[in-house]
């Protein structure tokens, strides 16, 4: 896994991007993360970097990422997830196919959702902080749509600089629907699974992030605004 600056960082407000997305995709084509100024959730599927806020755009420039985690996805196994009314009750069904909770894991899940309740963040000053920023944010509800989710497990113990749990971004099959996920129900679902064991983490070398004060434990902070 590559990650650009922390949880903590997001916390805190630091949202100036620090890192070129041709970086990013040169480290991985599958994960998650979102936009300088907080511009909206980002998705990045089969090599690609695509853009959700009030609408979906690929991104084919290079830009610079204020926060993001990348893999490049090799599944280790894969797995059907049969009905399901909620995301609490998917979370539980990928638990069996952990093998820890101290490793780190990507999940790919394909399928037909029935409901799926999204959201969106959309741009904020730099140092807004995150549980701010949340309550101004797009929300969308999606039925019979057909896409992905693109997820990353991080263990609780990574909460400083990972966003520890399930985080899971979706995006259509159509690619004009998306977002951080908020709940889902489907009646069945394909899965693949990667187990991953190393982590880096590249840390912005200007800006607020040399400055800031990231103390602070932020696993209060990131459950209230995920």
């Amino acid at each position: 896994m590559y990650q650009i600056s922390t949880s903590s960082a997001l916390v805190e407000g630091v949202y100036s991007g620090s890192i070129p997305s041709s970086t990013l995709l040169e480290h991985g084509d599958f994960g998650l993360g979102t936009f300088e100024a907080l511009g909206g959730e980002m998705v990045v599927l089969d090599g690609l970097i695509y853009q959700i806020a009030s609408e979906v755009r690929l991104r084919s420039d290079d830009f610079l990422v204020p926060f993001a985690a990348v893999t490049r996805f090799h599944e280790d196994s894969s797995f059907e997830i049969g009905r399901f009314a909620s995301l609490q009750e998917l979370e539980a069904a990928c638990d069996r196919y952990r093998q820890s909770d101290n490793l780190f894991y990507a999940l790919r899940l394909d399928g037909v959702f029935q409901t799926l309740h999204a959201r969106a963040v959309h741009p904020v000053p730099n140092g807004t902080r995150l549980l701010d920023a949340s309550k101004t944010e797009f929300e969308f509800q999606f039925h019979d749509v057909e896409g992905t989710l693109v997820c990353i497990w991080s263990p609780r113990y990574s909460s400083s600089f990972s966003i520890p749990g399930y985080h899971f971004h979706f995006i259509s099959d159509d690619r004009t629907k998306g977002g951080h996920v908020l709940n889902c129900s489907a009646r069945q679902l394909r899965a693949s699974i990667q187990t991953v064991s190393e982590y880096m983490v590249q840390l912005p070398e200007t800006g607020s992030f040399l400055t800031t004060n990231f103390d602070k434990d932020p696993t209060s902070d990131l459950a209230k605004a995920e």
